[in-house]
């Protein structure tokens, strides 16, 4: 990614591969998640899948009402 950068080659020496960090821990993430939700699809019935979830909005919109309004 940053081939011959010494700065964030001297960075990562300093603090460690944040990124790879990062990497690992969402795919241990990841796993654990999946195995929690293992029992949970083998119980639900073919016919009962979940809906494919909605494409977000094209832009920004609120989602709750400011308090008071």
């Amino acid at each position: 990614m940053f081939q011959d950068s010494p700065i964030y080659d001297r960075l990562v020496a300093e603090r460690g591969d944040v990124p790879a960090g990062v990497r690992e821990e969402a795919d241990r993430l990841r796993r654990e998640v999946e195995a929690v939700m293992l029992p949970l699809r083998s119980r639900r019935a073919p016919s009962a899948a979940l809906p494919s979830p909605a494409a977000p909005p094209s832009q920004w919109q609120r989602v709750h009402p400011l308090p008071g309004l």
